[in-house]
């Protein structure tokens, strides 16, 4: 763990390690990417014992969503990095036909990643494998809201990567202002909108590019079209997982009165099912993170204009709030000011699709969006009409374990993407790279770019640089013209050969 007071030190000698190449390296990266993944596989029931102090998760939450997670991800960063960090070849114009153009990655430098604590392991050390992949230095900020899992990161980094690399820093808003003022190649910061504005001031200060990965009121829209028993499932496993303490969990539903009727029946049903007569004692729901947030929640309970119909029951001295569904709530409540980050799931009577867009439409951009129906026009009208960082048809957060999917927000639910390859490309600069050698072909291309000007230059550079769709088949023009060059080359030695009569000369010898 480091300390306040040692940061700018670290952060330098982070630095002064990238800058003496160790991280560009393939192999470098990949014994870094193994050594992250024995970690996970050697400390999971550690890891479990962490995330249950921190959140009474259970163990299949926090092995499926968070530590698993992390396997998966590593694992397709060790299967795919060597194509990763291959040079992607580009298209040419007719100028450079004779060249080499192309993007290189290179690794940013020495990079900062803020976790959450909502996914104390998930969503601090989820960036990390794309970070390692593209070849940086990482400082890693754990949530201290989590303390047992920030603890345990701490412990287990330098146990198993590079000291110098990678390094974890401890502490509350002390240590990360002071860490914020140390200058960073990116900044990837999980958290709320608020603390997200902060971070990308602070960053300002240096022009540091940041990922914000936010959040936001996701709708869920239902229309009579779709299986509401696979429905009801979906949705209401969305919600409860990690007592609705996701950053996409479905945060309220959008639907007509005859479909909330039967859904909030058949939730009524499955949360008796799932949970028990008294879910507080069922050991498969989590626990609300500390006491602010469950005073939030509370009085958003307690400020409703609306009909409780499963739930409400809370327990301050267990951080416990029933999964609760609410209705009859008006559009301008608290309940649907802010994102509500619990267990609460109020639902909004609409009358139509087009409603439904117009509600969504007049709210902040969500992180997400979930439209339950089997109506296909009802889909695309989603997907058109409305803006979200992502969406989901006829399920609901599933989408985070598509790793070709690149996951994050836009407008104020966040900024930047990763998952897989989009980790790599968020740590990595895209450098553009043109390659020419010094052959007559192309100088007498380019000539015209040289004084004296004249008019028929600028007609002749008009036309070469003229952006036009080119034959693929030209792409191969420098191929071909080496191919003639030497056919020609042959065949005027032979030439040559016949006409001094060097075949009988060198009979002779």
């Amino acid at each position: 763990m480091v300390s306040t007071g040692q940061l700018t030190r670290v952060v330098d000698n982070s630095r002064a390690a990238f800058l003496s190449g160790r991280t560009r390296p393939l192999a470098w990266r990949m014994s870094q990417l193994e050594n992250l993944l024995k970690m996970l596989d050697e400390n999971e029931a550690a890891i479990c014992e962490a995330l249950g102090k921190d959140l009474r998760k259970p163990k299949q939450e926090s092995i499926c969503l968070e530590i698993e997670f992390l396997r998966n991800d590593v694992r397709g960063c060790i299967n795919n990095i060597e194509s990763w960090m291959a040079d992607y070849y580009v298209e040419k114009n007719i100028v450079t036909m004779m060249d080499t153009t192309l993007i290189h990655y290179d690794p940013l430098g020495v990079v900062l990643i803020m976790g959450a604590w909502n996914y104390p392991m998930m969503l601090s050390l989820g960036p990390l494998g794309g970070a390692i992949s593209a070849g940086n230095c990482v400082i890693i900020k754990p949530s201290e809201l989590a303390p047992a899992t920030s603890s345990i990161i701490a412990t287990l980094i330098p146990r198993y990567l590079d000291q110098e690399c990678f390094q974890v820093v401890e502490g509350g808003i002390t240590e990360t202002t002071e860490l914020l003022e140390e200058r960073f190649d990116h900044i990837f910061f999980t958290g709320s909108g608020a603390v997200g504005k902060i971070v990308r001031e602070a960053a300002n200060k240096h022009l540091t590019p940041v990922t914000l990965e936010l959040g936001g009121k996701s709708p869920v829209y239902i229309d009579s079209s779709a299986d509401l028993d696979i429905t009801t499932r979906r949705l209401l496993w969305a919600k409860c997982i990690n007592l609705g303490q996701t950053c996409i969990a479905p945060d309220y539903v959008l639907c007509s009165k005859e479909v909330e009727v039967k859904l909030v029946e058949k939730m009524r049903s499955l949360i008796g099912e799932w949970y028990g007569i008294d879910p507080q004692k069922s050991p498969n729901l989590c626990r609300i993170i500390n006491n602010r947030n469950w005073d939030r929640l509370n009085n958003l309970l307690k400020s409703t204009k609306g009909k409780v119909e499963i739930g409400g029951d809370t327990d301050p001295n267990d951080l416990y709030i029933a999964p609760t569904v609410i209705t009859g709530v008006e559009y301008d409540e608290p309940l649907m000011l802010d994102e509500i980050f619990g267990p609460i799931l109020p639902i909004v009577s609409v009358n139509s699709v087009e409603e439904a867009v117009q509600f969504i439409n007049k709210r902040e951009k969500p992180l997400t969006l979930y439209v339950f129906s089997s109506d296909k026009a009802a889909q695309d009208a989603f997907k058109t009409s409305t803006s979200s960082g992502s969406m989901v048809v006829n399920d609901a957060v599933v989408h985070l374990s598509v790793e070709t999917l690149p996951f994050g927000g836009v407008g104020a639910s966040g900024m930047g993407g990763y998952h897989g390859k989009y980790t790599f490309t968020t740590f990595s600069h895209q450098k553009s790279v043109l390659v020419r050698d010094f052959g007559a072909l192309g100088e007498y291309l380019g000539e015209t770019r040289y004084p004296p000007y004249q008019d028929w230059k600028i007609k002749r550079m008009g036309l070469l640089l003229k952006n036009r769709k080119i034959p693929k088949c030209l792409s191969l023009i420098p191929y071909i013209s080496c191919f003639l060059f030497g056919a020609g080359s042959v065949f005027l030695v032979k030439v040559l050969a016949i006409k001094f009569n060097l075949f009988e000369f060198l009979q002779d010898l």
